[in-house]
């Protein structure tokens, strides 16, 4: 079985740039004050939400290991 995420986006640093949604269409949404939010906070592991969030030109995507809270993105320094 593969890894398991939990993806959030921090709406106080989202732009409402709509990267994500254009990469991942599936997985990005957009409400109505135009900031996005995942479609399934918990998922599998994918390389198109990785892309969404290292494509977020404000890095308001964070992806954690489901369980472990281990950081998937953005990478620990």
């Amino acid at each position: 079985m593969g890894d398991r995420w939990q993806v959030e986006v921090d709406r106080s640093v989202c732009i409402g740039s709509a990267q994500c949604v254009h990469q991942d269409p599936d997985r990005f949404r957009l409400d109505s004050a135009m900031q996005s939010h995942p479609a399934e906070p918990e998922t599998d592991a994918n390389e198109r939400i990785l892309a969404a969030a290292e494509g977020c030109p404000v890095e308001a995507i964070m992806i954690t290991l489901l369980g472990s809270g281990e950081p998937v993105f953005p990478p620990e320094e």
